[in-house]
């Protein structure tokens, strides 16, 4: 597990590509609560680029033959981790925004598109961009 990677992982740089090329502009890692992979700290918000397997996808989520009790504690704690995280993101008026890696895989420029319209909705409702 030492090798996993938290930061710069495929999906996220898929989506850090499409969000560059779509004219959004971006934070990495900005120090808020849960420390949002990509963030647009004037519009107040957060992105975060959920793996399948560590975020327990409804659909490509599995579980490991061995050790599975130790898995689904872990992969369980980790649900919640992220729906406290976006709870306290909330609570300081951020927006928060979540994506499945699968999504990402799939149609990054989507998703871009959808980040823009919160962000332009964000800006409508008052705060700077």
């Amino acid at each position: 597990m030492s090798r996993i990677r938290g930061r710069d992982t495929k999906p996220e740089l898929i989506l850090r590509r499409a969000l560059w090329s779509a004219g959004l502009r971006y934070r990495l890692h900005h120090g808020v609560v849960g420390r949002p992979d990509i963030a647009f700290p004037g519009s107040r918000v957060a992105v975060f680029c959920d793996g399948c397997f560590w975020h327990g996808c409804p659909t490509h989520s599995v579980s490991p033959q061995t050790n599975g009790s130790f898995w689904k504690t872990k992969i369980r704690k980790n649900m919640a981790r992220d729906e406290k995280v976006a709870a306290a993101l909330r609570s300081e008026g951020w927006s928060v925004m979540r994506f499945w890696e699968h999504d990402i895989k799939s149609d990054p420029e989507m998703l871009a598109g959808r980040v823009k319209r919160v962000i332009r909705k964000s800006v409508e409702l008052g705060r700077r961009l």
